[in-house]
């Protein structure tokens, strides 16, 4: 199966149904080793690549903005209408003071400051895609999964940020928008708002989505569907869990033993028999952990474009080659019968 190319809602794009993410870079892979992924992934017909003012992730004062300076070295050499680049605003909601002082509403002024570093880092005139990272408004954050009243703060209103974006897009440093680790409240507001004041449209929703984490099945599916927003799947490997390297051997070098901070998704109760079923599934097929979770995501038709990253070239060419796997109905229905015995265990 060759890579093929999805259009992003109402736009323009037509995005490679794999994408090369970059958050290891700078952290996990040198500038040399970042290159080479970005060489390979062109050679094999991706012109995807997606970024974010606050990777390398983990994310660090001493290492901040280091991606989207990697990804920009390497952007100036080469011919920037071949590639569909998408970068990040980060949102309030994550800290990170080292990152524009702290200032991540999405306000004019914000907005207008961190595209403008992101621009000028990425060595180039424009977005292809710009994104909200995370919701400026109080919803639950990466491994939690139930809304807290409590947690309620003032956030911009949704008119606000599309009237900043809608103007950065008259000036052409952006072509679209789309939204990252949003919920369907949040995707409809922007959406209504787009509608009834004429703004720019939301033309994607950045969101995790794995064998682990379905979350997205049956929050916001449909909408995507019935409004034209198609899902950008990161994390289909789950931070590298579904490579059942952590259940193989506990103290295995990888992110989540590598760094704090990545844990809280992923220690959950049926997290560890919910990967073992998977990998089992696999070794019946004669297939890699990794490859069938790939394969899982590469074959949701809802799915645009699934986000892979590595830190080896190897790791990186067998995310590419599972797109080759056939699947079939059989598959999905054994995939199905697992989901079921362990519901979503890692939102």
């Amino acid at each position: 199966m060759a890579i093929q190319y999805n259009q992003l809602g109402d736009s323009d794009l037509k995005v490679s149904n794999i994408c090369l993410g970059t958050m290891t870079f700078g952290q996990q892979n040198t500038q040399i080793q970042a290159h080479d992924q970005l060489d390979y992934v062109f050679s094999q017909g991706i012109n995807f690549i997606d970024t974010a003012e606050m990777y390398p992730v983990p994310p660090r004062e001493n290492t901040a903005y280091s991606t989207e300076n990697i990804v920009g070295n390497w952007i100036e050499n080469q011919s920037r209408d071949k590639i569909i680049l998408a970068t990040k605003a980060a949102g309030s909601a994550r800290g990170m003071p080292w990152v524009r002082n702290g200032n991540h509403v999405f306000n004019k002024n914000n907005l207008t400051a961190a595209l403008e570093g992101s621009l000028k880092r990425l060595k180039t005139d424009y977005i292809d895609l710009y994104q909200l990272h995370w919701p400026e408004r109080n919803t639950p954050m990466f491994g939690q999964y139930l809304f807290d009243p409590e947690q309620e703060r003032e956030y911009t209103s949704f008119i606000e940020t599309l009237e900043a974006l809608s103007g950065l897009i008259k000036e052409g440093k952006i072509r679209n928008i789309g939204l990252s680790n949003e919920w369907p409240w949040g995707l409809m507001q922007f959406l209504n708002a787009s509608d009834r004041d004429s703004l720019p449209r939301v033309v994607s929703m950045q969101n995790a989505y794995n064998l682990i984490n379905r979350t997205y099945d049956s929050s916001l599916r449909e909408m995507g569907y019935r409004e034209n927003v198609p899902l950008l799947a990161y994390s289909p490997m789950a931070f590298g869990h579904l490579s059942a390297k952590y259940i193989n051997d506990p103290q295995v070098q990888g992110r989540v033993n590598d760094f704090d901070g990545f844990a809280q998704r992923y220690e959950k109760p049926a997290v560890e028999p919910a990967i073992r079923a998977y990998a089992e599934l696999a070794q019946e097929l004669q297939i890699s952990p990794a490859t069938l979770s790939l394969a899982f995501t590469y074959s949701r038709w809802f799915c645009a474009s699934t986000i892979v990253g590595a830190t080896s070239m190897s790791q990186l060419k067998e995310n590419i080659d599972a797109i080759n796997f056939e699947w079939s109905g059989d598959i999905e229905k054994a995939i199905e019968a697992i989901h079921l015995r362990f519901f979503n265990p890692a939102p």
